[in-house]
This record gives C-alpha cells, structure tokens and sequence, in this order.
C-alpha cells in the first residue's frame, strides 16, 4: 500500500500530464471506493488532506462510490450547485466499473461541468512505488502483484499493465492474481508458483483485501 504523500504527489503530477489545469472556480472530488475498516479510512481522508496541502488552490472534496458516506452523486450534485465546474479524480488503482460506470455518469449527468480523470493506474510512478516498498529482493525469484480484482475486463488489463511495468523495473517475472473478481485468485498463484516469492500489495489502503 503506497502512502499518502506519495500518492498526493503522484495525484499532482499525473494530473497535470493528463488534463490541463483547473482554473479558477473549478472543484476537485475525490472518488474513493470506500470501505468498512476505520484504518482505510483514515489512510483515505490522509491523502485527501496531503492533495489538499500541495494543491491549496483548489478545493477538494472526497466522496465514495461504494459502502461509505458522503455518496458520490450528492457530493457531484452539490459542488456543482456551489461552484458550477468540478473534476472528478478517481482514487483507484485500475479502470474496472467504477470509473467506466459510476464515475462516468456523473460526467453525462453534467455535460461540460464535470469532467473526469482516467484511474490512477497504470502507471511508471506506481510501479517505482510499488518496488521500493518491496525492497531487497536479492532473495527474490518472482513477485506476485496482488489487486483486488473486478470483473471488468478493462481493470484486469491494467493490472496486468501494472505488473509488466513492475517487471521492468525491478527486473524479475511478476505475475498478477486477484483477491475477488475474475482472474486468477492469490491462492492459486501462489500454490502454483516456484521459487522465492515476495508479494507486492496493490491496494490502496488497509482493509479487508490487505
């Protein structure tokens, strides 16, 4: 799981290459997926905060699109009401149903006031991130690159982007395998696979997949 600084930084960054930047009476949302454990939370409202702190020129605001509270649309529906433009930047790791569905109909609900960013993954600054929480792998043979799954076609193409950028980073096989959805389940690969393995969580934040 990446740190919020680090994925605030990363937010900026790949903000800026994707879309030219807000102007002037433009709101940032931030969409998360939401979770049951408390430490997820906490991890998320810290990376909203850390956007926040390097981005104070904008204001951002943080809505879920599944299990947690304030609901995306209500959230969309109010920043509009107040500032008239948003974009929305999905706090997820690959483009599985919630930035091809949920997310997207809030830009068809609003055409021409809220626009949308791709989700964050994949990426070269994830995999950087992704190997230097790995660390040594002099003791290593292969990597597992853990997501939790979808069953969006599309997700799992980015996941398996994600662990080929991996792959050339840290110069070793990884292969993918999922907690829930389609694909290969974590158990699975890793009953299957020979060797030393280290597993590299692609998660966003603490909960039940970690």
């Amino acid at each position: 799981m990446t740190t919020p600084t680090e994925l605030a930084g990363f937010l900026q960054q790949n903000h800026r290459r994707r879309r030219p930047a807000p102007s002037a009476g433009v709101d940032l949302v931030a969409a998360a997926h939401g979770t049951a454990d408390p430490r997820g939370i906490r991890v998320v409202h810290e990376l909203v905060r850390e956007m926040a702190r390097q981005r104070p020129d904008l204001p951002i605001s943080l809505g879920f699109v599944d299990v947690d509270v304030p609901a995306l649309p209500g959230l969309v529906g109010r920043v509009i009401a107040d500032a008239g433009e948003a974009v929305v930047v999905p706090l997820l790791l690959s483009g599985g149903y919630h930035v091809h569905v949920d997310i997207a109909a809030e830009a068809a609900r609003y055409p021409g006031r809220v626009h949308t960013t791709p989700a964050l993954g994949p990426h070269p600054v994830l995999a950087d991130i992704l190997a230097d929480h790995l660390g040594d792998l002099s003791h290593t043979d292969r990597v597992i690159l853990a997501a939790a799954g979808s069953s969006d076609p599309r997700a799992l193409a980015d996941c398996t982007e994600t662990a080929d950028l991996l792959s050339t980073r840290i110069d070793r096989p990884v292969t993918t395998a999922y907690i829930s959805g389609e694909g290969e389940p974590l158990t699975s690969v890793l009953s299957r696979t020979p060797g030393r393995l280290a597993v590299a969580t692609y998660l966003l934040a603490p909960g039940y997949f970690a």
